[in-house]
């Protein structure tokens, strides 16, 4: 693998950039110590590489067109100098514009930041992977463009800049080589942040060029605001569901269960990642287990998008970001509640609170929290009745980026772990130093091309060797074991590397989220919520 490849090789023909070579990437600890049995990438099908630029990492997450000729060429190039001019002005990216600026004018190229990522690192440091790189190349046009006198478009139709759209196209696939967890900006000494550039060469692409994951664009955000869900489901569907969760939620703890739907002026309005409702439907249920014996006044919405806190729009388009927060909150202000709290959703609860605070003014601007805050006051005042040998097996927590790093949420769902489960013990390192899982960004959801491949062997391995280092005293299919992963996102990620690893079969190795090892231990439940089997 070639280690001396250079920001101007960015425009090159594909040869002058390196592939990740399975064989070079840092083992696992046992029992995946083997490089020889890890699966190796799937090849592109035949016609994608012809159709669509692939020349980055023979890697695919985007459908980037291939110019069909020189026109065509220019045009795609112009407009992206187009946004590009627009990313650094007030108008049009007032949200971040600041923070962009100084990350373009102050960094000191120090790699500290290299050493801080993860992707960086599973991937053999694979240069191209640096969280410097595709900052630099945007470095280069913002010096030379942006802040001279013609301007990017000005420059390029005089002759000034040389920019052909192989180059532009990989700067579209490097932005998906980073999980926005923002480690990177966390490490940097002068708060450098390269997360922001990735995020916003993702909105340039989107808002200016129509270029985003299909998962993302078409089958998130733009089905969420048609039916209310990024899972398609209606208002009406979502009841359905909901009514077979309280059903078997009732079977399996004893206790009568009746989720609330509408109720004005209640004390918290609950919203869910949806998501949960199809693939976790144990997490919806263990929420309305503990809200109701808690006695707390609570409700869900049928309202457009007021079921659904899932805003993929956080990822890659601050347009699509604004239009589902508006959503959200117009939910919430019909019924009058007096707060909304955000369920086991990462982005979810970052994108409602700590961006949310910069779109809703005025009587949009309704009180939310995380339900991580509200879960600790129920646990740690004894609001329900406990026994934490019910829990009496191996557990670690992992600690989702966009609430631990990116909101400060770090101790809550730790101490609450801590008080019910005698068998946790903490990843290395953990809080706010945590690595993310992989998936982050929307890297979980995105399963086009051979994507998933890069995802399984690079950006979700780190987390892996964590997780499996956590219960190194206790490896072996004899010994369940639970990683804690209170966000929707996360959980997604954790299934599918246990599941292309087969650590279930080989570690028993079982994740979930925080409610349910709450209601595991909840006294007044039948004993064994959590269910020892892979699903």
């Amino acid at each position: 693998m070639g280690k001396n490849i250079r920001i101007e090789d960015i425009s090159r023909p594909s040869d002058q950039l390196s592939h990740v070579d399975q064989k070079q990437l840092p083992p696992l600890p046992a029992p995946l110590d083997n490089p020889d049995d890890w699966p190796e990438f799937k090849p592109l099908k035949d016609g994608v590489r012809e159709k669509v630029e692939a020349s980055l990492d023979d890697t695919v997450v985007l459908n980037i067109p291939r110019p069909k000729d020189e026109k065509e060429e220019k045009e795609l190039v112009e407009k992206f100098l187009s946004g590009l001019e627009k990313l650094f002005t007030r108008e049009n990216n007032w949200a971040f514009l600041m923070p962009l600026t100084l990350t373009m004018e102050h960094c000191a190229k120090c790699q500290t930041c290299s050493d801080s990522c993860h992707i960086y690192e599973m991937s053999g440091k694979n240069p191209i992977y640096r969280p410097t790189y595709r900052a630099e190349v945007l470095r280069r046009l913002y010096y030379k463009f942006v802040k001279g006198e013609k301007g990017l478009l000005a420059a390029w139709r005089h002759g000034d800049i040389e920019l052909n759209w192989t180059a532009v196209a990989r700067l579209a696939e490097l932005a998906y080589r980073c999980n926005l967890c923002r480690r990177c900006a966390q490490t940097c000494p002068l708060s450098v942040d390269n997360g922001l550039v990735a995020h916003d060469l993702r909105k340039l692409f989107s808002q200016e060029m129509n270029i985003s994951p299909r998962e993302l664009h078409r089958d998130g955000t733009m089905l969420q605001m048609k039916t209310g869900s990024s899972t398609g489901m209606n208002a009406l569907v979502v009841k359905d569901n909901i009514e077979f969760v309280d059903e078997d939620t009732s079977e399996k703890t004893g206790l009568k269960v009746e989720t609330p739907w509408d109720v004005e002026g209640a004390d918290v309005l609950l919203m869910h990642n949806a998501g949960e409702i199809l693939a976790w439907p144990e997490n919806p249920g263990a929420f309305a287990v503990i809200l109701n014996e808690a006695g707390i006044n609570w409700t869900l919405s049928s309202e457009l998008a007021g079921y659904d806190s899932i805003n993929y729009g956080l990822f890659y388009d601050d347009v699509q970001l604004a239009r589902t927060l508006v959503l959200h909150a117009q939910a919430a202000k019909k019924l009058g509640v007096k707060k909304i709290v955000l369920g086991e959703c990462g982005h979810a609860s970052k994108s409602f609170t700590v961006i949310g605070d910069r779109i809703l003014t005025g009587d949009l601007n309704v009180p939310r929290e995380s339900a991580l805050t509200l879960l600790e006051d129920i646990v740690m005042n004894d609001r329900i009745k406990l026994d934490p040998s019910r829990n009496d097996f191996a557990v670690t927590l992992h600690d989702p980026c966009n609430i631990v790093r990116l909101m400060g949420i770090v101790e809550p769902q730790r101490n609450i772990v801590k008080k019910i489960c005698p068998r946790f013990r903490e990843m290395e390192p953990h809080g706010v130093d945590n690595y993310c899982c992989g998936g982050g960004s929307g890297f979980a959801i995105m399963g086009g091309h051979n994507f998933p491949d890069w995802r399984h062997n690079v950006s979700g391995r780190k987390k892996l060797q964590q997780i499996l280092e956590a219960f190194s005293d206790c490896l072996g299919p004899d010994n369940p074991k639970y990683v804690c992963a209170p966000c929707s996102n996360c959980k997604g990620q954790i299934r599918d590397m246990i599941a292309h690893y087969d650590l279930w079969e080989k570690e028993k190795l079982l994740y979930g989220g925080l409610v349910e090892l709450i209601v595991n231990a909840m006294v007044d439940a039948k004993p064994g919520y959590i269910e020892w089997e892979w699903h």
